[in-house]
């Protein structure tokens, strides 16, 4: 008899996300229907990162995809250094501390949920 167990793909080094968060189920939402899963996630709630955890973070990627609402941004860090509050205002939420969700795949950092940009660097 054939199994109907669902083989999720763990490509995702990194995953930090929010209970309840409605731009979070989005992200989950997308995961789930493309069977993707993370080696390591976060709980942003149990879990509080900073300033200076979200710099580290950014030293540890070449590149950065951040979306707020419908603004886009994109930092490749090999190519250019950019000041750390630009780094910053696209990396943290109002309250100083990490948005979610984020999402790390090698060298790459998701950050907040874009179906295009998720596409582009989670399924290629």
């Amino acid at each position: 008899m054939a199994s109907s167990k669902t083989t999720i793909k763990q490509n995702i080094d990194w995953r930090y996300h929010r209970s309840g968060c409605s731009t979070c189920q989005k992200t989950e939402d997308f995961l789930a229907q493309h069977q993707l899963g993370a080696v390591e996630m976060v709980e942003a709630k149990r879990k509080t990162l900073g300033a200076a955890e979200a710099l580290d973070l950014a030293q540890s990627v070449d590149e950065i995809y951040a979306t707020k609402g419908s603004n886009r941004v994109y930092f490749n860090l090999k190519q250019e250094k950019p000041e750390q509050d630009k780094l910053l205002a696209a990396m943290l939420g109002p309250t100083g501390n990490l948005r979610a969700p984020i999402l790390r795949k090698g060298r790459v950092l998701l950050v907040g949920f874009d179906k295009e940009n998720y596409s582009k660097v989670l399924l290629d």
